[in-house]
């Protein structure tokens, strides 16, 4: 069967993944200055990076509406057997709801609820992919990706709390406190929910490769198909030093490095960095 793998702009894939796997990608929203944006269309991370800098508020994302949907699923429906397009998590957003009710208008489209965000969702697309290339049906392979989502491992080490302080997640004082102190919290999704994780202090470089080195040690219940670093712009350095503790796991048969788009940064900010991966 002929069938195609579609996501938000919220899955942070790159190009090179885009295209490999043919992912067409529909933009969420990204609100900057009363002025409605695409994400990764007309505005991007660094962007949003120099607003906030400047001192400006925080940008906010916007889900898409019911029309979008019908629209991207309406270019696709008639040229495939099966459209599945996989959403970030229903708890961080409207798209999953809006979603559903445009796939009613047709025969072939399923929804799927990651239950995550960034590569967390790709993680999950890629998943499908590979129960398609397996010769599974387009509706076993939507509920087997709900199924996935439970599986996902997405956390990431912040670098500053002043995103997270600007978007009234955490107080200024506990943002100060934590700058002051060189507290870099993990923030990890749980039943599609963000949440705080272990907090490590120090330079950010140091804690940033303790965390990784912290979430994949030891581990026997890791899918080792493929693992994502995915970061907001961080120094190459800091990637390479990332990728080589993740290499010397022996773990995963692919490594793939992303950049966070604007849905993470918005929060996070810069310098975020998380290493993603399915559990068994």
């Amino acid at each position: 069967m002929k069938i195609l793998f579609s996501t938000d702009s919220t899955a942070d894939l790159s190009k090179e993944l885009l295209d490999q796997y043919h992912i067409p990608v529909l933009p969420l929203y990204v609100q900057k200055g009363g002025v409605m944006y695409r994400d990764g269309v007309d505005i991007t991370v660094k962007d949003i990076f120099e607003y906030v800098g400047a001192g400006n508020p925080i940008c906010s994302t916007a889900a898409l509406n019911i029309g979008d949907y019908e629209e991207f699923f309406g270019k696709y429906a008639s040229e495939y057997d099966a459209v599945i397009h996989t959403i970030i998590s229903s708890e961080f957003s409207s798209c999953y709801q809006n979603a559903v009710i445009a796939a009613q208008s047709f025969d072939n489209v399923y929804v799927v609820d990651s239950r995550n965000l960034s590569t967390g969702i790709a993680l999950v697309v890629l998943e499908g992919i590979d129960m398609a290339k397996a010769g599974m049906a387009p509706a076993d392979i939507a509920k087997a990706m709900e199924d996935v989502t439970a599986k996902v491992e997405t956390s990431f080490v912040l670098n500053t709390l002043e995103y997270l302080a600007k978007g009234g997640r955490c107080s200024s004082v506990t943002a100060l406190g934590a700058n002051l102190l060189k507290l870099r919290p993990v923030i990890e999704v749980q039943e599609g929910k963000m949440q705080v994780g272990k907090k490590y202090r120090g330079a950010y470089n140091k804690c940033v490769v303790n965390y990784v080195v912290d979430r994949l040690k030891d581990r026997t219940d890791i899918k080792p198909t493929r693992i994502f670093i995915t970061h907001a712009h961080c120094a190459p350095e800091l990637v390479a030093e990332v990728r080589k503790a993740v290499e010397a796991t022996g773990i995963f048969a692919e490594i793939h490095e992303t950049l966070a788009g604007c849905s993470v940064s918005s929060h996070c900010g810069p310098d975020c960095l998380g290493v993603l991966f399915v559990r068994k």
